[in-house]
């Protein structure tokens, strides 16, 4: 059997990679395989978190754009990662695996509130964690999500699943069949060359607390726990001066 090369990990999915096929809403099947990929990562004693989009659903930025107050905007799509945490949690707890939503907007008859010793416990006891609600704040991504809670639960790195690409190129590949995938950058790489992986915020989050990201398809069933086995698919994205 593979062994983990990493204790604990932050899995970001985007909204899109919930919605399966159809680029909008909840598709419970797709929500069914992607339970079944973090079950065999599960079965390896890694301890795993994950922070979930909401574009699927709703996406703050449309919102601002069509005139509404950008605040606003932001905290409905905050509801919208609630909602698909919640359908995360109901596909991992079908396969019997212990799960935790952490809401960083209170509600308590949904789901906890986000206490960080209370997820670094939750995790210690092998329960998946689901950090929903964002960061609880406007204007930022729950990419910086992920990069914050990967920083306070001192995770050992962020995978981030895609549902339209492997890895990180330097043009779109669905436009440029001539783009070039990169099997390593650093974040200055990111914020130099405005490659569009990951915000600014978030990038420099990583950068700061010298967290490594894996950008990987999400679409191949066995692809989570080939990366977290140290498989060399996708891109890994480091700081510059990281020595391993």
């Amino acid at each position: 059997m593979s062994t983990a090369k990493y204790k604990r990990i932050v899995l970001k999915l985007s909204g899109e990679a919930l919605s399966g096929d159809k680029g909008y809403g909840i598709d419970p099947k797709f929500i069914k395989s992607i339970a079944k990929q973090i079950k065999e990562v599960h079965k390896l004693g890694v301890e795993i978190a994950i922070v979930v989009g909401g574009g699927n659903l709703w996406r703050g930025k449309i919102g601002s754009e069509v005139g509404m107050d950008r605040a606003n905007a932001d905290y409905m799509g905050m509801l919208a990662t609630v909602m698909n945490s919640l359908a995360l949690q109901d596909g991992l707890e079908n396969l019997d695996i212990p799960t935790r939503v952490q809401t960083s907007i209170e509600m308590r008859q949904v789901a906890e509130p986000y206490i960080r010793r209370r997820a670094i416990r939750h995790l210690e006891k092998k329960r998946v964690v689901i950090f929903a609600g964002g960061t609880g704040n406007p204007y930022f991504s729950t990419d910086t999500t992920a990069a914050l809670r990967a920083a306070e639960t001192e995770a050992d790195v962020i995978l981030m699943g895609k549902n339209n690409v492997d890895g990180v190129y330097n043009d779109d590949p669905q436009i440029n069949s001539n783009a070039m995938k990169y099997e390593e950058l650093s974040y200055l790489d990111l914020l130099n060359e405005g490659l569009g992986v990951m915000d600014s915020t978030a990038s420099s989050l990583c950068m700061d607390n010298n967290i490594a990201l894996i950008v990987f398809s999400i679409l191949d069933k066995d692809n989570i726990r080939r990366v977290v086995t140290g498989e060399n698919i996708g891109t890994i994205i480091r700081r510059k001066d990281y020595h391993e």
